[in-house]
């Protein structure tokens, strides 16, 4: 699909993530590129770039390419993906740049009178009426994620939908959505071990 459709991030971003969990990390950081060259606000395909470029042995490339994602996902309000990105590159021993934010004296107040703040961009928000789906990550979505950063994924998945061609009749394809849908909302694999064994 990449190849047919060379304009079609979801595309690029489903086989980056394909070849990084195949250990092809060169492959994979050119996937992720691609995704930020389509799509230059997509905060999670900064992350895993940066990440395939690491094991790829390009540290320098992945220095500014993680930089420049931790920029991204601090102004947009990505929390999550921001945080995985200073995490990786003090891992080697960096920083991540400091991004200056405007200060939301509103939302601090609401955070200090005990609102709903959301775990994926660390501002207020609506709380979910209930879980979106069955199971524990249905659970912990509506935990820990605001309706409005949801609407915001439900956007996201229908371009998955349709981009990649989606066929929820077959397995394999709902386990794609799931994969962006957690990939979105800063759901790692950990978390769903922590959260399916019941710790």
């Amino acid at each position: 699909m990449a190849s047919a459709d060379p304009t079609n991030e979801m595309a690029h971003f489903s086989l980056g993530s394909a070849y990084l969990q195949a250990g092809r990390h060169a492959e994979a950081a050119q996937c992720f590129e691609r995704c930020v060259e389509l799509v230059p606000e997509m905060s999670k395909s900064f992350q895993l770039g940066g990440q395939a470029m690491l094991g790829a042995g390009w540290e320098d490339r992945a220095v500014a390419f993680l930089s420049r994602g931790y920029e991204v996902a601090a102004k947009r309000g990505d929390r999550m993906p921001a945080e995985a990105m200073a995490k990786i590159l003090r891992s080697i021993g960096r920083e991540p740049p400091t991004v200056e934010l405007p200060r939301d004296p509103g939302a601090d107040a609401l955070r200090a009178a005990g609102n709903f703040v959301c775990q994926h961009t660390g501002r207020p928000g609506t709380k979910l009426d209930g879980p979106p789906f069955r199971g524990p990550v249905g659970l912990w979505i509506a935990e820990n994620i605001s309706a409005e950063t949801w609407r915001e994924w439900i956007g996201q998945g229908t371009k998955v939908i349709n981009e990649l061609r989606l066929d929820f009749s077959r397995d394999e394809h709902q386990s794609i959505y799931d994969q962006h849908m957690r990939e979105y909302l800063g759901i790692d694999d950990e978390l769903v071990r922590r959260l399916t064994s019941g710790q």
